[in-house]
């Protein structure tokens, strides 16, 4: 059936005007895209396209004719005969033979309301008549192919194709074709998603009807008979691994068009790419789910008292599931009957599944027989379940667990890929946009290189050692800063300093900066000077930053000393193809603003080229199998917060992980075990076949005493050593 666009109730000798009809404006979605065309996002009511009846395939309108309407193009709007049949039936108690033609279809749900009355049938002939004589053909069958309601939110055969098949009208085969053309009838019922097998039965009929019509051959019958249709679950017609994004783009286009938003066709192209964004989506998802997993089991979801009957269990199993939507490739289960070597358990879609004890390693401590009644599974919990690639069921829960990832070109600062949680789904706060989080050591990098303006260099020499800060210096209490491992190598060289994130002479480097110095320095990368502290605990991390804010921060140092503008919409475009709106991205960082001087931007890559090859992020570089990598770890005071913020040639990219409510993620987790692996994933994936970059020398700085000094400083005499005590400046 149609959907009805208006409730005119009209009589026989009240026809109303066919606008509608001519001037047909069809409420088409918002649809979001990567910037290689992959649909990541739809925002409607309805899901519509709107496609040209010359563009529509034969075999299509054939499929539909066949069903709905085979004398179409020989009668006036009418079929006689069933007209007949409908107003007998009507006279006997029922409206009980459908008797429409597709032009009487057309009639009645654009202009009629939905009584089964004698008189809404005579007016639904002669609005047929009226439209005929106003309409062509073709015409009547384009609004009513691109009209129709085939379930699932879908309206018009276009969108249908995409919603139960994932591809274009013109790509469907004759077995798909029919399937689809089989559902007008009743398209929330007996859609091949909410009841397959009536699906198939409508279609088996179609393609009878279009063998009898000689639409198609008996070789066609029989093969489209025998094709094995692959139907999409509900929500998978588009790439569902970018929903914070798609979220992103809707908020951005309904503070410009309003309500419009949803309806007049917008297109909107984004500047993700698809390869990158699932390969984050899936660095995301393996590596908080390792972390999950190492912290142990938290029990069942729910639980819920299992009834006798069969039937009423399987209404109830249905009903909770409902609750508890999967995550991805985490579905829920309700638990049938537990034990410490096999589990039964039922699926949302009604089916058992038996898992050994190898799928309950997880849950081993909740079978136990004196198992805490927290975690205790029982029939009637709900669980999480996961199937491998070879068929095999664990158990597995939800992580509670923050989590963000970005990247982004850091010459353009288009964004390449984005994600702002674990599952959209259960929660849509955007970590990377919204959490205000502290970077802990990975602020370290501005505070050396506020230093290197200041006369330092990487070679320059720092007391590594306990450190007493009196209550004059920090204006309350006297502080003693500790480094994370409790161990304290007397004077080294500031790029060994940052490279093994020592506190203590990170402390020391800003004292002889001075906070305010630094605090200063800081806005020049896009960080805000109002969420940053003017005292000691500014070299540790203790401000609030964004993990865009540190991509694009970090990309300063990755594209030579300017500052980005990160951007994620490249195109709006409307149903038509006119572009509102385009990006004029700068081609290159070179023609932003600069806002650090080359050499300084040089000269701090390669101190954080150090860190990923003898530091504490030598995890990124071991695992890539490449030297162009430069990054920092970062771990907040007790672990509250995991990073890992970096670059490899064009592309800045930063992970991030931590409770929303901020508590510690474990005494033995770091920056290095918690965001790390969720970096080199995306990395590894996005820098494969890619030569390896080389950083350019900038004019000014040179190689004086093993390491890199800018020529002013040299020539000047540059700081040698900080802090260090009179018998350690003797040994140099």
């Amino acid at each position: 059936m149609l959907a009805s666009t208006s409730a005119f109730a009209a009589t026989p000798l009240e026809l109303p005007d066919l606008d509608a009809l001519v001037n047909y404006r069809p409420k088409i979605p918002l649809r979001v895209y990567t910037s290689d065309n992959v649909l990541i996002g739809e925002f409607g009511q309805e899901r519509r396209d709107f496609v040209a009846i010359k563009d529509i395939p034969l075999q299509q309108k054939q499929a539909l004719l066949a069903i709905e309407d085979s004398r179409f193009y020989d009668h006036g709007g009418v079929d006689f005969k069933g007209v007949a049949r409908a107003v007998v039936a009507d006279l006997r108690g029922g409206l009980k033979q459908g008797a429409s033609t597709i032009t009487m279809q057309v009639a009645r749900d654009f202009y009629l309301t939905r009584e089964k009355l004698f008189s809404r049938k005579l007016t639904e002939v002669m609005l047929a008549y009226k439209i005929e004589r106003t309409l062509s053909k073709d015409q009547i069958l384009e609004l009513y192919m691109n009209q129709v309601y085939l379930g699932q939110r879908a309206y018009g055969f276009s969108s249908a194709a995409r919603v139960y098949f994932g591809k274009p009208l013109k790509d469907l085969s004759l077995a798909q074709a029919a399937m689809l053309a089989g559902l007008p009838q009743a398209p929330s019922s007996n859609n091949p998603v909410a009841n397959p097998k009536s699906a198939r039965a409508r279609q088996q009929l179609v393609l009878k009807r279009m063998r009898d019509l000689s639409y198609i051959t008996e070789a066609q019958y029989k093969s489209a008979l025998a094709e094995n249709l692959h139907v999409l679950d509900e929500g998978q017609s588009s790439n569902n691994h970018a929903l914070y994004v798609a979220e992103m783009v809707r908020q951005a286009m309904y503070a410009q068009f309003k309500e419009d938003t949803y309806t007049r066709g917008l297109v909107v192209t984004t500047t993700l790419v698809q390869a990158d964004q699932e390969a984050a989506f899936e660095g995301v998802r393996r590596n908080v789910m390792a972390y999950d997993q190492r912290h142990g089991y938290r029990g069942p979801e729910a639980r819920v008292d299992l009834p006798h009957t069969l039937a009423e269990r399987n209404k109830l199993v249905a009903t909770t599931l409902q609750k508890h939507p999967a995550s991805d490739k985490l579905l829920s289960a309700v638990t049938l009957s537990a034990g410490p070597k096999s589990l039964r358990a039922q699926l949302a879609n009604g089916s058992e599944i038996t898992l050994g004890a190898d799928g309950l390693r997880l849950a081993a401590a909740a079978l136990a027989p004196k198992a805490a009644a927290a975690i205790r599974l029982t029939p009637g919990s709900v669980i999480r379940v996961v199937q491998d690639s070879h068929g095999r069921w664990s158990v597995t829960q939800l992580p509670n667990v923050g989590v963000a990832f970005v990247a982004l070109n850091n010459q353009t600062g288009a964004y390449r890929a984005l994600v702002g949680g674990f599952d959209f789904n259960a929660s849509q706060f955007n970590h990377v946009t919204q959490a205000w989080r502290q970077p802990g050591s990975a602020i370290k990098p501005f505070i050396y290189s506020a230093a290197l303006e200041k006369g330092f260099s990487p070679g320059t020499l720092v007391n590594d050692a306990p450190l007493t800060l009196g209550s004059a210096e920090t204006g309350g209490q006297p502080w003693q800063p500790q480094n994370d491992d409790d161990v304290y190598e007397g004077p080294i060289t500031l790029r060994r300093a940052l490279a093994q994130s020592k506190n203590v002479a990170a402390v020391r480097l800003l004292r002889a900066i001075t906070p305010q110095y630094a605090h200063d320095f800081l806005p020049r990368f896009g960080f805000d000077a109002a969420k940053q502290p003017v005292n000691y605990t500014l070299a540790l991390g203790t401000g609030s930053v964004t993990p865009l804010q540190m991509a694009a921060a970090y990309s300063v140092f990755a594209n030579g000393g300017f500052q980005i503008n990160p951007y994620l919409v490249q195109k709006v475009a409307d149903t038509r193809g006119n572009v509102l709106f385009e990006a004029k991205p700068v081609a290159t960082a070179q023609e932003s603003t600069r806002v650090l001087d080359a050499r300084n931007a040089f000269v701090t890559e390669s101190l954080l080229r150090e860190v990923t090859i003898s530091g504490t992020g030598a995890a990124a570089s071991q695992r890539l199998g490449r030297q162009d990598i430069a990054g920092k770890t970062g771990t907040s005071s007790e672990a509250f917060d995991g990073w890992f913020a970096g670059f490899s040639g064009s592309t800045t990219a930063v992970a991030w992980m931590g409770y929303d409510e901020p508590r510690s993620l474990g005494g033995r987790e770091f920056g290095a075990t918690l965001a790390l692996p969720i970096w080199t994933d995306f990395m590894h994936a996005t820098l494969a076949g890619k030569p390896l970059h080389q950083t350019a020398l900038p004019a000014g700085v040179s190689q004086a005493q093993g390491d890199w000094m800018f020529d002013e400083f040299l020539r000047a005499g540059a700081i040698q050593s900080l802090d260090l005590e009179p018998e350690q400046r003797a040994m140099q």
